[in-house]
């Protein structure tokens, strides 16, 4: 029970960086297992590694997800942010392990690549996979699978590391600031090229485009307070990173995602999809 647990979880945190979505995961590990015990007891005991097969069998599961995923975000209402999840969950085996790898800036580089990309990317770099295992899921040479993941290794650099505690501290005075109605205080917080991306999708209201400058972000969330009225904001793990939940009436409405740079807020992700809010 303890090794399917441990395998589970390591599906689940796999799954989950390929996919940006614990929903979407969850489902991957799902159909693993399921291909799993539909084999032959005699094929099951054949197999040396079954850490390994269920590996192997969830990243193409991944893989072919990935690959119909434009497809189906062109047809999404708005914007699509990677679903955000908690620093922890109610069933030990669906939590993520949260590390640089999960913050909300890694993932939406992520989103970035080609599907060959961010497989062999994750699998290389992240769970240190070699290239010839890797190259065995994606279907390429050890040699095309190390120039993808160096492809992507380029993409992640931009991804600024910022301390926790700074990340933190940038965060808390947002909040304070956001609670004191100080537009001043707000002002200083916000890199001037600042942007804020919404996610709704379509099921509530949300920006359909992100939004760009200081002046045009104070007015958003000036906008978002005055309809969402008796609103609080509770300061989570978002991530793994410091952020922001947003309630009413004890509801979880938006998590607040944030990127900081120079003691300044770059970026903001503002997830509003209540299916994305499901693990909050």
């Amino acid at each position: 029970m303890t090794v399917e647990l441990n395998e589970r979880r390591h599906l689940i945190n796999l799954s989950y960086r390929l996919l940006g979505s614990l929903a979407d995961a969850e489902d991957v590990v799902q159909e693993t297992y399921a291909r799993w015990y539909a084999l032959p007891p005699d094929r099951q005991r054949a197999i040396s590694s079954p850490g390994a097969w269920l590996t192997t069998v969830a990243s193409r599961i991944c893989l072919d997800l990935l690959g119909s995923a434009r497809v189906r975000r062109e047809r999404y209402v708005g914007e699509w942010i990677p679903e955000p999840v908690p620093d922890q969950t109610d069933d030990p085996a669906d939590r993520v392990t949260l590390d640089e790898s999960v913050s909300m800036a890694f993932l939406v580089v992520l989103e970035s690549m080609t599907p060959a990309e961010r497989v062999a990317f994750i699998l290389h770099d992240v769970f240190c996979h070699s290239f010839a295992e890797v190259a065995e899921i994606v279907g390429r040479t050890p040699a095309a699978c190390r120039q993808l993941a160096s492809s992507a290794r380029r993409r992640v650099a931009a991804v600024p590391t910022v301390p926790a505690t700074e990340r933190a501290d940038v965060v808390r005075a947002f909040k304070q600031a956001w609670e004191a109605q100080d537009i001043r205080a707000l002002v200083a917080l916000l890199d001037s090229g600042v942007t804020v991306t919404a996610d709704g999708g379509g099921l509530v209201n949300a920006l359909l485009r992100p939004i760009e400058g200081v002046d045009e972000v104070v007015r958003y969330a000036a906008d978002l307070a005055g309809k969402l009225p008796g609103l609080t904001l509770v300061e989570r793990t978002v991530n793994g990173q410091p952020g922001l939940v947003m309630r009413q009436d004890g509801v979880t409405v938006t998590v607040l995602a944030f990127d900081v740079a120079d003691e300044r807020i770059t970026r903001i992700w503002a997830v509003r999809n209540p299916e994305k809010l499901r693990p909050w």
